[in-house]
């Protein structure tokens, strides 16, 4: 079995990514007993869409809820966003939000279920948890997800320019649970198991897929990949559905063994950091201007992986990288992406805002890893929703050569 990754330069991106966060990490006093969240700013002179429609339709004012955390806050969104590589899709976004201890020492805990079909045959049914538990002790991940998924591929690194694709027919079963414990203030470890199970991989045009990509792995019939995580987490944003600024890192190392079904035995690494600034912070205490850096790194072993278990754009946690890219269009056995967006209101009660945005990636394969680099970006508006759980209906236009699509979403993309 080999262990080694595809080049040892991935290896000092890795070095490079860590030392980004941590100066922060070093620069933060002794750890509390509980890892605080920053200070919640007053809402009580911000808008959302429930206060316009009270306004309309002159509704009293509810009355103050002496215990936030037991209630629970729903957003139902038909307008969610899925990966467009097959066209326009039919969503329905349903969303939970509750605090499960005190707002001051317990984050937000989310639950998403977001079926969606489209005309090209596309069907999904995904269910997504991230689970706070009271002062943040625990921290219990689900990605449960059943897709009828065809979509284009264009094969590994750029070896196919944007017509060159041939459609992929399969359906997938994913299933990922991972429990982490918080062990210093915002910092935590855990353990994990990943399943993807991908059955009735194939071309309706006949096309032969491991010519066409020159990838031997994963292409017909079916394909499992089952693997034990190991995962730590740095966070010490004080929101997860709209960030405050603050340091968020994600290291998650996946090893799936011949004993847990693989037919070829591989390993793999996630390492995702992300750093939100407040610029001028004099201004007005709920005015946001804050300035996001996302950037992560994804490795997998050269032993074998299934060809839909590589590294790929739009492919990550919530399908939310590469905006301004088809999903899917660039794979290979190791991924570099980074994105930079800025955020500001436009209001002073914060019921608009915008964002503007751009992202880079480059994959192996072909040989272009690091010498091929892929560039995309675009804008969006932003309308508060609810400023109880600081939920965001966000519109975004993103492009790149030769390609462009509008987005739907509640909450930012990171």
């Amino acid at each position: 079995m080999t262990t080694s990754f595809t080049k040892p330069l991935l290896w000092l991106s890795i070095i490079i990514l860590i030392s980004s966060v941590w100066s922060p990490l070093s620069a933060q006093n002794a750890p509390d007993a509980n890892p605080q969240n920053n200070t919640l700013h007053d809402t009580a002179h911000q808008k959302d869409l429930l206060d316009v429609y009270k306004s309309w339709f002159k509704l009293p004012p509810q009355s103050k809820n002496p215990h936030p955390e037991n209630k629970v806050y729903f957003t139902l969104n038909p307008l969610a966003n899925v990966p467009t590589s097959s066209g326009n899709a039919l969503v329905t976004s349903t969303t939970a939000n509750i605090y499960l201890g005190p707002q001051s020492t317990t984050f937000l805990s989310t639950a998403t279920f977001a079926p969606y079909f489209n005309f090209n045959k596309r069907f999904g049914l995904p269910l997504r948890s991230n689970i706070w538990l009271k002062d943040n002790a625990w921290n219990i991940q689900g990605d449960i997800r059943f897709l009828v998924y065809p979509q284009y591929t264009w094969g590994l690194g750029t070896s196919h320019t944007d017509q060159e694709k041939e459609w992929v027919n399969y359906k997938y079963i994913r299933f990922y649970q991972a429990v982490l414990k918080r062990v210093e203030a915002h910092l935590f470890i855990g353990l994990g198991y990943d399943l993807d199970y991908h059955f009735n991989i194939g071309s309706d045009t006949g096309v032969n897929l491991i010519k066409f990509t020159g990838y031997p792995y994963g292409l017909y019939g079916n394909s499992l990949s089952s693997g034990i995580t190991f995962n730590l987490l740095y966070d010490t944003r004080n929101r997860n559905i709209y960030p405050f600024p603050g340091t968020f890192l994600n290291i998650v190392y996946r090893q799936n063994p011949g004993f847990l079904g693989n037919v070829h035995p591989w390993q793999s690494i996630f390492v995702d950091v992300r750093k939100y600034l407040q610029l001028n912070t004099s201004a007005k205490p709920n005015q946001q201007n804050i300035l996001a850096f996302w950037s992560f790194l994804w490795l997998n072993s050269n032993t074998g992986t299934p060809y839909l278990d590589l590294p790929s754009t739009g492919w990550d946690e919530y399908n939310r990288s590469a905006r301004g890219f088809d999903q899917n269009r660039y794979r290979g056995n190791a991924l570099y992406y980074f994105e930079t967006e800025y955020r500001r209101d436009i209001t002073n009660n914060g019921l608009f805002g915008l964002v503007l945005f751009s992202n880079i990636n480059t994959v192996s394969g072909s040989g272009t890893m690091f010498l091929s680099w892929h560039p995309a970006g675009g804008t969006g508006l932003r309308i508060k929703f609810s400023k109880a759980s600081n939920t965001n209906f966000a519109i975004d236009y993103a492009f790149s050569k030769g390609y462009r699509t509008v987005l739907f979403n509640f909450s930012e993309a990171f």
